[in-house]
């Protein structure tokens, strides 16, 4: 046995994207185990549902993060739809499911331009964030801004696409196809890449599932979990099957999210070919009284919102239990006789949210 030694790791450090804080019990350079520290960013949003009203929390509710925020809202406005029997209209759906999906690679972009980062490739980190930049100049143009959207609402959608901008975004993406497969054969047939990846980190299907993983970390090790398959908003009317991996290590989560990426083009382009025209929006009429859960697909994995309504304007509760916040034990998992050197990787394969995770 090598002599034992804690190093904390974060909540700064150069590799991560948002403060994470970690106990790390080291063995020589060998984890043995990790012990996670939570509130470092803790703002409170869940409270302010006593400060705001049931149609402004809305607002709230994208700004529990800046990456997933179109989904959260998405996922509120279900919940409260949900209560009040309101069914919004098949157009706004179908916006929705564009917003979401393009949301999905805006995430798995800048994620892929952090890995790349992490791994020294400075010229692969610009070219993945050159392309994220596309996708954000499409939610400027289609929404008004690029990180907060505030186009979701209760009863469908705040802003329209005209039939012009629906097919530029169309051309954007079947460009933006072609460049992408050039960037992401580096992170998956690259030697130095696999090296870091290939057998790391190895998170059995068994212990994916008996530790509550989802998104990537847990189809990377063979499970088929993806919300989207349930057909909320138009995702019924798509055709896709989850992506799945069986190795369940940090190259499988890897390719899972690349190969998303993929994916999320895909079901735009479907949507596109499909969506109706008619109203984005339906008139809200009385307040909400009841409790409902709704579940989501974020790029990071489920999402599942609790909203209790009482009849007033003001809701009793509302709770957010995030991704990040369910693959934490499964992150300790993979920690566990790693590297020390392995560990800002590790912790990047799950695509760590902690704004999310500490609401």
């Amino acid at each position: 046995m090598g002599n034992r030694t804690v190093i904390p790791f974060g909540p700064q450090h150069p590799v991560l994207p948002e403060p994470i804080h970690l106990d790390l019990v080291l063995e020589d350079e060998k984890v043995v185990e990790a012990i996670p520290r939570i509130g470092y960013i803790h703002r409170g949003l869940e409270k302010l549902v006593e400060k705001k009203d049931f149609q402004q929390y809305t607002f709230v509710a994208e700004r529990i993060c800046g990456i997933c925020s179109f989904m959260h809202g998405m996922g509120y406005c279900m919940s409260i739809e949900s209560i009040m029997d309101i069914k919004i209209p098949e157009r706004a759906e179908f916006l929705r499911t564009i917003w979401a999906e393009l949301s999905r690679m805006h995430s798995h972009l800048l994620w892929l331009g952090l890995l790349a980062d992490a791994f020294g490739f400075e010229s692969l980190f610009m070219h993945s964030w050159r392309l994220r930049e596309q996708v954000l100049d499409i939610f400027e143009e289609t929404t008004g801004g690029r990180v907060i959207f505030s186009v979701c609402d209760i009863g469908g959608v705040r802003k329209d696409i005209s039939a012009e901008t629906l097919e530029k975004i169309n051309r954007i993406i079947t460009g933006m196809e072609t460049e992408l497969k050039e960037i992401t054969q580096v992170f998956l047939n690259d030697s130095s890449v696999k090296y870091r990846t290939k057998g790391v980190g190895v998170l059995s299907k068994q212990a994916a599932y008996d530790l509550g993983a989802v998104g990537p970390m847990a189809k990377a090790s063979g499970i088929s979990i993806d919300l989207r398959t349930q057909g909320y908003a138009a995702y019924s009317k798509l055709n896709f099957e989850p992506i799945i991996e069986t190795d369940g290590d940090s190259y499988a989560r890897t390719s899972v999210r690349i190969k998303e990426i993929f994916q999320s083009m895909d079901l735009i382009k479907q949507a596109i070919a499909i969506i109706p025209e008619g109203e984005i929006k339906v008139k809200v009429i009385g307040t909400p009284n009841g409790e409902y859960f709704t579940r989501v697909e974020q790029p990071r994995g489920e999402v599942i919102y609790y909203a209790k309504a009482n009849g007033s304007k003001f809701l009793d509760r509302l709770r957010v239990r995030t991704p990040t916040f369910a693959n934490v034990p499964a992150l300790l998992e993979t920690l566990k006789g790693c590297e020390l050197a392995d560990v800002p990787i590790l912790i990047l394969t799950i695509d760590p949210c902690i704004s999310c995770t500490e609401r």
